[in-house]
């Protein structure tokens, strides 16, 4: 499974280097931004799981950037820690109101942050830390890489398992083959696109082995959907 991204929007050099340092030593795909303009444009390109955005830069401020992204349907999902200097209550009402799911004050632990992180990463991403995913009688362990469906163990080669993972993830949720190659293969991994079908066909193959309805549904022009 692709390691979940962070895109980190710090203007200060400094800090934006020691934090990029210790997500990429948790196991976290970093992307970086020096200010509000670079990170709109980055999440339009590839949006990531999680954004760890600072209040305080030029140009377009984190409180813009984050209103921005929460107005838009297509990223308004992404969960969003806003990182700031300012401790005052009134600042971080502003925050949260503004649509930041979490307000840290600097300076701040870093142990606390990946906490806080993770956690919220186990809304988005739950198979990144270890949560046992279901859908009907479909079940997924990422801890022990095992696929039950109804009660029968699957065998599943690893893209396959990805796949499934990503499915079981967002059940119903149409993921276009683009999203799907972001998701499973990697951002930095050219794959062509029809090998997406290759293994859609695979794990169909594999969900359906001992019987049971194909649980996976083509949407023409759009791509693969759960249920």
């Amino acid at each position: 499974m692709s390691a979940p991204t962070v895109l980190l929007v710090e203007d200060e050099p400094a800090q934006r280097e020691v934090l990029a340092y210790n997500l990429a030593a948790e196991g976290f795909a970093v992307t970086q931004a020096a200010n509000g303009e670079e990170a709109m444009m980055l999440v339009h390109e590839s949006a990531p799981d999680l954004i760890l955005l600072d209040w305080m830069m030029p140009l377009v401020s984190g409180l813009e950037v984050c209103r921005r992204l929460k107005l838009r349907p297509e990223t308004r999902g992404i969960p969003i820690i806003m990182l700031s200097a300012r401790s005052e209550e009134v600042d971080k009402v502003r925050g949260l109101e503004t649509g930041a799911d979490d307000y840290v004050i600097k300076p701040y632990s870093l142990v606390e942050l990946m906490a806080r992180l993770r956690a919220h990463l186990r809304r988005v991403r739950p198979a990144a830390v270890g949560v046992v995913l279901e859908y009907a009688d479909i079940s997924l362990d990422p801890e022990t890489h095992r696929v039950l469906r109804a009660g029968a163990s699957l065998k599943l080669g690893p893209t396959e398992f990805r796949l499934l993972a990503t499915f079981l993830e967002k059940p119903g949720r149409v993921f276009s083959r683009e999203q799907l190659l972001d998701r499973v293969w990697g951002r930095d991994i050219y794959v062509d696109s029809r090998t997406v079908d290759v293994h859609i066909g695979r794990l169909r193959k594999s969900l359906c082995a001992q019987g049971g309805d194909d649980p996976l549904r083509t949407v023409r022009g759009a791509g693969y959907a759960l249920g």
